[in-house]
């Protein structure tokens, strides 16, 4: 397959790239590589096999996407890098939405597009869902992630009408060594300075890595598979056993803890995020026969340490 990809730097993207490429995926028995890999970039394309786009003018060299049998959007600014001023959160949804746009709209626009379109998104739409355990069929929650995530999955709307095959990964917190959210938990836990953040109870919805990428590629393969698809792990998990895995596996106390009000003046307004609960299934994941390696929260903590 030929398969064009956004955000093919970041902490997914690497991965993506790497398993598609050479078939790796730390999986037994994983999918094969040898797939022709096109990462669309903000620049003037200095080697073979990248597309430049820019999302804030609304461009995509079409002309590089030719042939394309699927696409993998994935860019976007993260959400935890800074205190969400009213500037960045702008940043964070026209990331988003400007970037969904406009590969939705090429896509659309192409005399042969792209059997699938995979675009990523967040469990973020959800808000915060207590101790209910929550699949794809639940209404977007309220508040400024659930805005923001409903807004993202619109904007692929063109990919949709044009006939494409577009699919919603709703990811959950990736459990991986370096990048993303869990990454910077490691080197806290690793000190012995690790603790549960608030009382506890949250609920966590995680995936590994490895997982993740898994999932990805059984989008792309998976005909029948269209609309919003929950990227996590089956058993969700608190916040509180988060703690003690991560205290067990390094082999660290975990003695702190984060109070509310701490992390609310920390934070800002992304500590209600934080703090919130999601308990999110990936019912749809399952019934289509696909088979996490690290279901339980110990192992993919391990994978990643």
């Amino acid at each position: 397959m030929r398969i064009a990809i956004t955000g093919s730097t970041g902490l997914i993207g690497t991965a993506l790239v790497r398993s598609l490429r050479s078939g790796d995926t730390s999986r037994a028995g994983g999918p094969g590589g040898g797939h022709d890999v096109v990462r669309l970039v903000r620049r003037a394309p200095t080697a073979a096999g990248e597309v430049r786009w820019d999302p804030e003018r609304q461009e995509v060299d079409t002309a590089g996407l030719a042939g394309c049998d699927a696409v993998v959007h994935l860019a976007g600014a993260g959400v935890g890098d800074h205190r969400w001023t009213a500037a960045y959160k702008q940043e964070i949804r026209d990331s988003r939405v400007l970037g969904t746009r406009a590969i939705a709209s090429a896509l659309a626009a192409m005399d042969t597009p792209p059997r699938v379109f995979v675009c990523g998104s967040a469990i973020g739409y959800y808000g915060d869902t207590g101790d209910r355990r929550t699949d794809e069929s639940a209404p977007a929650g309220h508040g400024f992630l659930p805005e923001v995530c409903t807004a993202w999955e619109d904007a692929a709307k063109p990919a949709q009408d044009a006939g494409i095959r577009t699919v919603f990964a709703r990811t959950g917190l990736v459990v991986a060594r370096s990048g993303g959210a869990w990454g910077r938990l490691f080197p806290v836990f690793r000190l012995g300075l690790g603790g549960r953040l608030g009382d506890g109870s949250q609920y966590w919805s995680f995936i590994s890595l490895d997982d993740h990428i898994a999932a990805l590629r059984h989008l792309l393969d998976t005909e029948d598979l269209a609309g919003p698809v929950n990227l996590t792990a089956p058993e969700p998990v608190t916040n509180r056993e988060v703690t003690a895995v991560m205290g067990k596996v390094l082999n660290r106390p975990t003695l702190f803890s984060v109070p509310a009000p701490v992390l609310r003046t920390v934070l800002g307004e992304f500590a209600g995020d934080v703090l919130g609960s999601q308990r999110v299934i990936p019912q749809r994941l399952l019934d289509s026969g696909f088979s996490f390696r690290h279901p339980r929260i110990v192992e993919a903590v391990r994978a990643a340490a």
